[in-house]
């Protein structure tokens, strides 16, 4: 059966983000069920998934709770139109997750992908300065090597060269600013006083431009394929009050590190504080963007939050101020019943709190095994993301490790020569230990 599925898979199906060459020697994985934390192939080998199939699975495969939701749901309204029509599952999704912001950003627009997410705001964002009377703002800033989606839109704020350049011709190039990753500290600098150094040259770039600049976008804390970098929230914190002072737009893109990853729902609460919590100290930015966990790992589904001054700059008589944009399975009544199911989960688990103990252990037992190894270096850990740099690594040493990862019973995918864990919340114990001692044993595999 794999090898039929595989040859039928190799001559039908283009594979993202893949060279398709590179199978003729690293044979795709036939994946025909999953339970839990785990896969299992055609051969009935299991793989625990240490990267949530690309950081979606939060509650681990087939999970009861979202397959009863489902099944509900399909029995009653599996899609309409959201374009004057409206339905229970994306008027009660928009309200919590309004609620979860404290109501600062209540008003949610939906897609069905991150990339997608990351052009709304961006359109909305410059939509907004036009129809104030200041079309000029039009361009926008990111971070160096963030990464924020492939579309054309997207490619003007994502600092990848693999991802980009190949299609520059097509793109409207954004501006970037530096990032404060502490592994490009001076000596004795701290994390935060990076994060004051870089938001100098933030601060700069915005005085001699901020009256053609329509938004920043951030990847908060965690920048994901720029080899999960993690940086200090006080960059944050004056980022916000930077982009107030110069009228400009402040997006948060939190499609990968959103939904619980970095230790709290939103990334930014560690910015800003708990929502729940009256004026904050730090304001909240003006769009959120989510997708990836949002729905559990179980439906394409994305959205952006934005507050009510952007909601109201587009309220009127004409046509043409409205927000113009659309998707034919915008709000989909599937996906946001799944991602009900997907916040109820959050709720009852008191999944926030019961991920502190899991990634906590996560992190010992990392340092136990790996932190000593003379090929690691700075082992990091934001929340449920935990990540290490592997020194003198061979120019293939992704492709090893992928490999040799599989053979010892995991899904770990490197970037470049950084290796990451992003497990869904579900890892007991000795999950946890098979994850990181699958992880050493492919170490040791692709430097040998």
């Amino acid at each position: 059966m794999s090898d039929t599925l595989l040859q039928r898979s190799l001559a039908a199906v283009w594979h993202p983000c893949t060279q398709m060459k590179q199978h003729e020697t690293l044979p795709l994985v036939p994946i025909v069920r999953g339970e839990g934390a785990w896969l299992i192939d055609a051969g009935g080998r299991r793989l625990l998934d240490g990267i949530s199939s690309w950081w979606v699975n939060l509650f681990g495969h087939c999970n009861p709770r979202i397959n009863a939701a489902l099944r509900e749901q399909l029995d009653t309204l599996e899609h309409v139109l959201l374009a004057g029509f409206t339905h229970p599952p994306v008027v009660e999704l928009s309200e919590r997750l309004a609620a979860l912001t404290g109501g600062r950003l209540g008003h949610a627009f939906y897609a069905s992908d991150g990339a997608s997410a990351t052009e709304i705001a961006l359109k909305m964002s410059a939509h907004y300065w036009r129809n104030r009377g200041e079309p000029q703002k039009c361009r926008f800033l990111s971070l160096e090597g963030s990464y924020h989606g492939e579309t054309v839109g997207a490619l003007a704020v994502t600092d990848v060269a693999l991802f980009r350049d190949a299609y520059a011709p097509l793109v409207k190039p954004g501006r970037t600013v530096p990032v404060p990753d502490p592994r490009r500290a001076q000596a004795g600098e701290s994390a935060a006083a990076l994060a004051r150094r870089a938001a100098a040259a933030l601060e700069a770039h915005l005085e001699a431009h901020h009256h053609e600049t329509a938004a920043l976008i951030v990847e908060p804390l965690v920048q994901g394929a720029a080899g999960m970098v993690m940086y200090d929230a006080e960059y944050l914190r004056l980022a916000r009050a930077l982009c107030d002072r110069f009228r400009v737009h402040l997006i948060a893109d939190e499609i990968a590190v959103g939904c619980g990853r970095t230790g709290s729902f939103f990334a930014w609460e560690q910015v800003a504080g708990p929502a729940a919590q009256g004026e904050a100290a730090c304001a909240w930015p003006d769009f959120i963007c989510l997708s990836k966990g949002i729905s559990g790992g179980y439906l394409p589904l994305s959205l952006v939050l934005s507050t009510d001054e952007i909601y109201r700059a587009f309220y009127d008589d004409s046509s043409a101020r409205a927000f113009l944009h659309s998707h034919s399975y915008t709000g989909n009544p599937l996906a946001c019943r799944a991602a009900l199911a997907t916040l109820d989960i959050f709720a009852a688990d008191d999944v926030i709190t019961t991920n502190r103990a899991r990634a906590q252990k996560m992190g010992e037992l990392a340092q136990a095994q790996l932190g000593a190894h003379p090929a690691v270096r700075h082992l990091r850990q934001t929340g449920m993301i935990l990540a290490f740099d592997v020194d003198r690594a061979p120019a293939d040493f992704a492709r090893r490790f992928f490999a040799a990862g599989l053979e010892h019973g995991v899904l770990l995918r490197p970037i470049g020569n950084t290796v990451y864990f992003m497990p869904p919340y579900v890892l007991d114990e000795a999950e946890l230990q098979h994850l990181v001692d699958a992880a050493a044993a492919a170490l040791a595999a692709a430097l040998g």
